[in-house]
């Protein structure tokens, strides 16, 4: 079993525990998954520009969190 696997690549299975089957995602889904992660990342990166602190981690967090349910929209 591959260490990672491309986010949109259609071997992306081989390393999830939790969910036993994916669908085929379309072209269009796939740039949708890969433009919600980029900009969750932007963000963060921002964020790691201005400093530390309990407020920005906890802000990482929720980004973090909403890249998991933008991506979830996108793949169920």
């Amino acid at each position: 079993m591959p260490e990672t696997v491309n986010a949109t690549s259609d071997d992306r299975t081989v390393n999830n525990v939790m969910r036993h089957a994916y669908r085929v995602l379309s072209i269009d889904e796939k740039a949708q998954m890969q433009d919600i992660k980029d900009r969750g990342l932007e963000f963060v990166e921002m964020l790691d520009r201005i400093g530390t602190s309990r407020e920005l981690s906890l802000a990482k967090t929720k980004i973090e969190e909403a890249v998991m349910w933008g991506v979830k929209h996108v793949t169920a």
